[in-house]
């Protein structure tokens, strides 16, 4: 699975499992342009880590939910590296509250972020997508887009958003020859994961039938995959990766 001279826009990053995307996907050949909102130093890090094992790397600052600013990070690569070949839109937030304390604010800040992310980054990078010789659109969803998830209403239906977009742009761009998949991750060991309760982790842990949390390494396996020429017969496809979990 090279992809030698590819290049891949994983938006989000800077942190948790766009970090471990991005480092996977350098160290297999790939051009990886490291998108950020605002951590700019975790950002370069990151950089700095994939060049440091012989890759290829740039930092890339704007905010998904912002076309403008997403069209100008697509003027930045193009002209780092030319066209892009993959675009892994990976950024999200949650804020997690039960649906009866919601607000329609605490809504429409994860809709922006986790679905209008997804139409902007898809939206800037669509023509590349298209016309590159092996394009790449991958959704990064969720379980809880497929089980649902208590105090999660907003997060969950943005990720659960995702399988139709993706099921569509497939078929959209399947006359080319570009492909469009999304990965859903289980529950994965990253600063997120850490922020919840133990006890809480405990009770996930018991319904996941491999008896483990995923690492951000499983995830960033399945997505190189996806992105190379040998996936080239499979679009349109929600790949659950979430230890045997039911949905």
């Amino acid at each position: 699975m090279n992809l030698d001279n590819q290049t891949c826009v994983v938006t989000g990053s800077s942190r948790g499992i766009g970090r471990g995307i991005a480092k996977d996907l350098g160290a297999h050949g790939a051009n990886v342009v490291v998108n950020y909102r605002s951590s700019d130093a975790e950002a370069r890090a990151v950089v700095e880590d994939i060049r440091e094992n012989g890759g290829n790397a740039i930092a890339a600052q704007a905010d998904v939910a912002k076309l403008d600013e997403v069209r100008a990070m697509r003027e930045k690569v193009a002209d780092e590296f030319g066209p892009t070949d993959v675009l892994v839109n990976n950024a999200g937030i949650t804020i997690d509250k039960k649906f009866e304390n919601m607000t329609r604010e605490d809504w429409e800040t994860v809709i922006d972020v986790n679905l209008g992310g997804v139409f902007n980054g898809t939206k800037a990078f669509y023509d590349d997508i298209r016309d590159a010789e092996h394009g790449r659109l991958i959704n990064i969803s969720s379980v809880v887009g497929q089980q649902g998830n208590i105090g999660q209403a907003n997060y969950a239906t943005t990720k659960s958003g995702l399988f139709g977009f993706t099921r569509t742009l497939a078929l959209e761009l399947a006359h080319t020859g570009s492909t469009a998949n999304c990965v859903a991750p289980g529950f994965v060991k990253t600063d997120m994961l850490e922020e919840v309760p133990e006890r809480v982790q405990e009770k996930i842990l018991r319904e996941i039938p491999l008896d483990r949390f995923a690492r951000v390494e499983d995830i960033a396996g399945i997505v190189r995959f996806v992105a190379s020429e040998e996936s080239s017969y499979m679009t349109g496809q929600v790949l659950g990766v979430n230890g045997g979990m039911e949905w």
